[in-house]
Formats: structure tokens, sequence, C-alpha cells
């Protein structure tokens, strides 16, 4: 199988590292905006690197993985699925829902495979959560309480691009609440807090956000994000039923100190970012992908999935500039229902 990776950035180093040792993949074709950095890489690896992304198409590969910055996720979707090409594409299609329906309508009538890169559904803890929802082992879920903390900002220049915090990071966590527990959301009310760094003022986005979600069946979420927290880089997710409760992201690197004089002592090497914490995830949806090129198995997160998490950033979003709740009716696309 020869794959063609379209950005060599910091995910798609990543991602070319683990596709290069697959069994399965012959060969890479690596090509970046930037054409020093994908030959740089493709000498790493032993991979050939191409001018443009225009080559990665006419030379001929069996699948694309788009790593791109999201700009140009949604065109390079579509003229994969002209071609009839398999795409594995990182999060998300697009910033806006216009563009991602065209792209999904696009891959639709091809009759090609898009799967998105939402990562956390390849972590064991989330794995394991998902698991005792749907065993049982929780009886009635009442309370879902889901966060992203990221230990540093990202660099100024960056945030104008990245859609703000409910669309970035707290995506995550909305495809997370659909993925473990089998619920659509009914309806969000969101706030935001720009009270950090001005360069978040100026970007128009908030450092801080928090969302109270209902979901279809009357449970409530909340989902919390910061891109300011010191301590490190915390992703949890707690369960809460009538019968037991869970929790993922809690282990001897979780960045939290208790002030209970017999509670557990700070973490020593606690995480410190996404790559480092998500690192087998990241492998393991890549691996999945080229199982799905092969027929081997079923798409794990196709592009309808990805939308309904957009649909919940974009109604946490619009709630928070108009200061009130958001039904998800009200934005379009609501036709897929969660994975059971």
């Amino acid at each position: 199988m020869r794959i063609g990776v379209i950005g060599t950035g910091r995910i798609g180093t990543i991602h070319a590292n683990t596709l290069s040792r697959h069994r399965d993949v012959g060969s890479l074709i690596l090509t970046d905006a930037d054409p020093s950095r994908a030959q740089e890489l493709a000498y790493r690896l032993g991979e050939t690197a191409a001018p443009g992304m225009d080559e990665i198409f006419r030379w001929g590969v069996d699948a694309v993985v788009i790593t791109t910055a999201t700009s140009a996720h949604a065109e390079l979707i579509g003229r994969a699925a002209r071609s009839g090409l398999p795409v594995f594409c990182e999060k998300p299609i697009a910033l806006d829902l216009p563009g991602t329906l065209q792209a999904i309508a696009e891959v639709e009538t091809a009759g090609t495979i898009l799967q998105m890169g939402f990562q956390r559904r390849f972590d064991a803890g989330y794995a394991g959560a998902r698991e005792a929802v749907r065993s049982g082992r929780l009886g009635r879920l009442h309370t879902v309480r889901a966060l992203t903390s990221d230990q540093a900002p990202p660099p100024a220049a960056w945030l104008p691009l990245s859609g703000g915090l409910y669309r970035d990071t707290l995506i995550h966590d909305f495809d997370m609440l659909r993925w473990v527990t089998g619920r659509e959301i009914a309806d969000v009310y969101a706030a935001g807090s720009d009270a950090g760094p001005a360069m978040f003022r100026e970007a128009g986005d908030v450092d801080t956000a928090a969302a109270v979600l209902t979901l279809e069946d009357g449970t409530l979420a909340t989902a919390t994000a910061t891109r300011l927290n010191g301590a490190g880089y915390d992703v949890r997710m707690e369960l809460a039923g009538e019968l037991d409760q869970v929790v993922v992201g809690l282990d001897d690197r979780t960045p939290i100190a208790s002030t209970e004089p017999t509670g557990p002592p700070a973490a020593d090497k606690p995480w410190t970012g996404f790559l480092e914490r998500f690192g087998p995830a990241y492998e393991a949806e890549l691996n999945a992908f080229v199982e799905v090129v092969r027929g081997e198995r079923a798409n794990p997160c196709d592009g309808r999935e990805a939308l309904q998490a957009l649909r919940i950033s974009e109604a946490c979003e619009l709630s928070r500039r108009e200061r009130r709740p958001v039904a998800l009716g009200e934005l379009p696309g609501g036709t897929t229902t969660a994975a059971l």
C-alpha cells in the first residue's frame, strides 16, 4: 500500500512515523507547504518527498492522510473523494457547518472513505468508560463531567486559525460524550472567559470555557477547558450513575494535588501535552485506518460523526456569544445517531 501524507508538521510527522513502520504500508509520499520540511522527514524515514500536493494525486497513491492546516481540509477531502481515494483527516473537516456538509456530500457522492482523527476513541481509558456505561455497571447514568486543560497556550498566531476553544479543544470532549454514552446532546448553555493574556481577546477567543449540556435522555453533563493550566496537561471524564461511578484520566501523572491530609501526592511527572498523553491512541487510529482501507474493519469515525461534534461546538459558541441556551435542533446536519 502506498499512502500520501499531506502536511508534515507536528502531527503529520507522528502519523508518517507510524505509517512508515507499518507492515502493510509499502511506501509513503510526503508533501508540505514547506517543501524542505517534507524533504527532511522523507530523508529520515527513507520515504519519498513530493514538491507539492498535486504530485500526491498524479504520482498515484492508494490512500491519503491529511494533516495540513484546517483551512485546507475540506478542499483536500473533496479532491481525494473525486479521485476515488480513501482519506484519513485530522479534525475538524472545516471550521463551519456549510464547509463540513459540502465535504461530506462529496465523499458520499463518490462512495469513498473518510475517517476522522478523533484519537480519544482509541484511548484505553475512554474505551473502558464506554464499556462501563454500555454494560450497565453504572446503572442509570445521571452525571458526566468532562475537562481538557492545556498546560500552556498555543502561539498567538495560531489562535485566529484555530476556530476557538470550543471547536479546537472541547470538540474532543463533545465527541467523547456521544461515543461513551451512546446519546445525542439535546441542548447546551455555554460561557467563556478572556480574562487571561491579551492575545485571546485580540483573536476574539476565550482562554477558559464551560458548558452545561443536556443529553437526550436527561443525563446532565458539564465540559470545561482552559489554555492556562500551569500544573500540566489534564484530560479527564467522570461518569456517575445510580450504581457506580468511574473516571478516565486519573493516574500517577494526572496534574492535580489533594488538599486532604491522607490524599495522594502530587504527580512526580505530570502530563505535559496531548501528543504524550495520547501517543498510543494516535498510533492505534492510523493502524485502524490501514485496516479500513484494506476492508478488514468498519470505519470507526466517519464524517457524519465528526459533523455532530462540530455541531455541538457551534452550539456552544452561539450560546456563549448570545448568552442563551441553544438547542441542537437549531443547527443543520442533525441526522446521525450516536454509536451504540
